[in-house]
């Protein structure tokens, strides 16, 4: 589906954006000139660096420049149109190569303000502001009457799909309201609160009474899942490999109850490698190499011989040639090599014969909280199984964050992310309010992409210079900025305690100015 309506886009600054953000709806004054008639409500895209779009207003009025009180202004000077702004939307950053200008062109960079046109064809999905509904758009009048505080959108949509299903009368439909009001004014976050702090304060304490152990994972010896502080420590690293990756593999229907068909799955699950089920001899007097197979450990994997045969297939580079004899495969290469024969050794040894590559192990058991039985697995990769019939996606799990990301895309990473965190700290008996948990989330996947909360990530790519140099690496962060001309405008707290002034949080973000009574 293509979008069709034109857009605004213009370049401003983040503070300008953030007290859009505290008091919309509100009057903002622009320095640009709209010439064309749009049709209302339009949507705007600001861009902070010039590059990409980083949030979109709804815009429901646009008029000529006049002064009027409380208005924000985007700059002090030549202001010509006043937009009135309703909503204001964070967006994962997109390219701006991404918007045609109205004549097709892509634009490259905003300076100062152009019209914009975006594709959804090129996979840009921005969730559409809806508008209210009759029903919730009175509940919302009556809450900020009666209360003075505006519920936030899905609340109210929830609220209102409650009121027909229960069919509540009016007496109960107000002990309802205040009862939400009340815990929702008990979980509002105070302005100017150090979310931050208090989020890693939450879950830094805790994480403190972790033990470092590893856990016996469905019973059975042979595989182990790192569970306590060091896979707390794989979560917020953002490791591309947990230290144990395992999976939960779920069946669907009509497979699930019956254990023989389960193990069908899990032996095709199973990644069988030449080394599981043969030994390779390298002989150096004559430069070749020997398979010998392995009778019990074939028949238990299900393998033949001619299978190993047809995975030599696979090594097209060498141009081997392999001769079958009394249940021996011998392998030579074309001309003689200690190096290219100790490498093809190495090759031959890694070559997968049935299975999916990187599931080393497979075993059934009994579902914990039911009758039906389910893989858990040594290894994993959630693709290639999610690929297979017999699977049920919906249920299936895994617990590397990455492949996650890579295959369910990032809103998966964040619900995994929380999980998996809540998940460690619960199985150590810990309690952590789970928004501390979300905010972490939030912080690693905002990008995009899923990154570390380390140096090599988020830390690592702080807008301020001296909060970079505060965490690691000092000399060369400061080196870095000198040489390409940085500036730091102290927002945050490292920033401020570094150069001895109050921090922008609590009663240090507000000024107060007394205005004296006139003579």
């Amino acid at each position: 589906m293509k979008m069709t309506e034109l857009s605004l886009i213009w370049k401003d600054k983040l503070e300008n954006v953030d007290r859009l953000r505290m008091n919309a709806p509100v009057y903002y004054a622009v320095d640009f000139e709209i010439k064309k008639e749009l049709e209302l409500p339009v949507y705007g895209y600001i861009t902070l660096k010039g590059s990409e779009a980083n949030y979109r207003v709804k815009i429901t009025e646009i008029k000529k420049y006049e002064p009027m009180p409380g208005i924000i202004k985007k700059t002090t000077k030549k202001l010509q149109t006043l937009l009135k702004i309703e909503e204001v939307q964070d967006i994962a950053a997109i390219p701006l190569s991404e918007f045609r200008k109205e004549d097709g062109t892509y634009l490259k960079r905003v300076t100062k303000f152009s019209y914009g046109m975006i594709e959804e064809e090129k996979e840009i999905k921005i969730k559409k502001f809806r508008e209210f509904t009759p029903e919730e758009k009175e509940l919302d009048e009556n809450v900020r009457k009666k209360y003075g505080i505006a519920l936030p959108f899905s609340v109210i949509e929830k609220l209102v799909k409650v009121k027909e299903e229960l069919e509540l009368n009016k007496k109960e439909w107000d002990k309802v309201i205040d009862k939400v009001v009340e815990k929702y004014k008990k979980r509002r976050v105070d302005p100017y609160e150090a979310v931050g702090i208090v989020a890693a304060q939450s879950i830094g304490e805790p994480g403190t009474q972790m033990t470092l152990r590893t856990f016996h994972y469905a019973g059975v010896a042979e595989m182990n899942v790192t569970l306590g502080l060091p896979r707390l420590i794989e979560i917020v690293d953002a490791r591309s490999q947990p230290s144990t990756p395992t999976m939960e593999i779920y069946l669907k229907e009509g497979i699930r109850e019956d254990e023989e068909k389960v193990k069908e799955v899990a032996k095709k699950i199973e990644s069988t490698t030449i080394i599981d089920v043969a030994d390779v001899i390298t002989s150096v007097a004559d430069m070749s190499l020997t398979i010998v197979p392995d009778s019990k450990k074939m028949e238990g994997r299900g393998v033949k011989i001619e299978d190993i045969v047809d995975s030599l297939s696979k090594l097209k580079t060498y141009k081997l040639t392999v001769e079958l004899s009394e249940d021996r495969i011998k392998v030579r290469l074309p001309e003689a090599s200690y190096k290219k024969l100790y490498l093809l050794g190495e090759s031959i040894k890694t070559l997968t014969l049935r299975g999916i590559k990187g599931i080393s192990r497979a075993i059934v058991r009994k579902s914990r909280d039911s009758s039906e039985w389910v893989i858990y697995t040594q290894g994993s990769n959630l693709g290639d199984v999610l690929d297979l019939e017999e699977v049920d996606g919906k249920r299936t799990r895994t617990n590397n964050i990455i492949e996650i990301a890579e295959v369910l895309g990032i809103e998966a990473a964040r619900n995994a992310i929380i999980e998996e965190a809540i998940n460690t700290l619960e199985q150590q008996g810990l309690n952590v309010d789970v928004r501390h948990i979300m905010l972490v989330a939030d912080t690693m996947t905002y990008n995009g992409v899923v990154e570390a909360i380390g140096r090599h990530g988020i830390a690592g790519e702080k807008e301020s210079v001296l909060a970079r140099a505060a965490f690691e690496i000092t000399s060369k962060h400061l080196l870095t900025a000198g040489v390409l001309g940085e500036e730091d405008h102290l927002r945050g707290v490292a920033e401020n305690i570094i150069v001895g002034q109050p921090v922008t949080l609590g009663t240090g973000a507000v000024t107060l100015i007394y205005k004296g009574k006139k003579r």
